[in-house]
C-alpha cells in the first residue's frame, strides 16, 4: 500500500487501530457484515457477488511493529461448473493474517533512522496510516486462495455430451448411435479402395477372355 494513499474512514473495509494504541500485547477483537466490493473471486469463474453480505471476523493485537490483523471472512459464492455449467454455489470461508506496519518503524519495531533506504522492501509490505488500515487487498487474496478454481456442482459430475450438449448427469442412459465421422470417413475410403480394386479385377478377367476369343 501507498504510504501516501488517503484512506477513508467511511470505507467499511477500513478498520481504526486508534484504541490498540502502541501498547504490544494489547488485543481488540471485531466483527462486521459488509457489502461485497465489485469482482470479488476468480473473475469469469467463481466469486462473492458484488453487494452480497460479507461476514468478517477480526482480531487485532498490537505488536511492536505494528498491528497483526487475523480474522475470516464468510461469504455465498456463485459461480458456474466447468463441466456442465450449470450454476453453483457455495459457502465460503477465508482465513487470513496480514501485519500492518508503523510507517515509522522497521520490522522489529524500532524507529527508522533513515526511511528512504528501505524503500525497496517497504513495496511489499502493508502500513498503518494514520492508525487506519485498509483490509481490501488482504480479503481479496484470501477470497482467491479459498475458492476452487474449478468449481463442480458435484464431484461425479460427468458433463456434457460432445456430440449434443445434453447434461448427461440428467440421463445418465444418454448415448448416440451414430458412427463417428472419422469412422464414416475411413470406411468410406475404405469402401473406395475396395471397388477400385473390384473394377481393376474385372478389367484384366475381360483383357484375359479377349485374348482366348483371338
Amino acid at each position: 500500500m501507498a504510504l501516501n494513499a488517503r484512506l477513508d474512514h467511511r470505507n467499511p473495509l477500513v478498520f481504526d487501530t486508534h484504541e490498540l494504541g502502541r501498547r504490544p500485547g494489547a488485543l481488540q477483537r471485531l466483527t462486521r457484515t459488509i457489502d461485497a466490493p465489485k469482482d470479488l473471486g476468480i473473475q469469469g469463474v467463481i466469486g462473492v457477488p458484488e453487494g452480497a453480505p460479507v461476514e468478517l471476523e477480526l482480531r487485532l493485537e498490537s505488536v511492536m511493529e505494528g498491528v497483526l490483523v487475523t480474522g475470516t471472512a464468510r461469504a455465498q459464492a456463485e459461480g458456474e461448473c466447468v463441466r456442465c455449467l450449470e450454476p453453483v454455489e457455495l459457502e465460503l470461508e477465508a482465513d487470513f493474517q496480514e501485519m500492518f506496519s508503523y510507517p515509522d518503524a522497521d520490522d522489529r519495531g524500532r524507529p527508522k533512522a533513515e526511511p528512504a533506504d528501505d524503500a525497496e522492501e517497504d513495496e511489499d509490505r502493508l502500513f498503518l496510516e494514520d492508525g487506519l488500515f485498509d483490509l481490501e487487498p488482504v480479503l481479496r487474496d484470501a477470497v482467491v486462495l479459498a475458492l476452487p478454481m474449478q468449481p463442480v456442482c458435484q464431484d461425479d459430475c460427468p458433463g456434457l455430451c460432445s456430440e449434443c450438449g445434453e447434461r448427461l448427469a440428467d440421463d445418465p442412459d444418454h448415448h448416440h448411435d451414430a458412427v463417428d465421422i472419422r469412422w464414416a470417413a475411413l470406411q468410406g475410403l475404405a469402401g473406395s479402395l475396395e471397388d477400385g480394386e473390384k473394377d481393376e479385377m474385372s478389367g484384366a478377367e475381360a483383357g484375359v477372355d479377349e485374348k482366348q476369343e483371338k
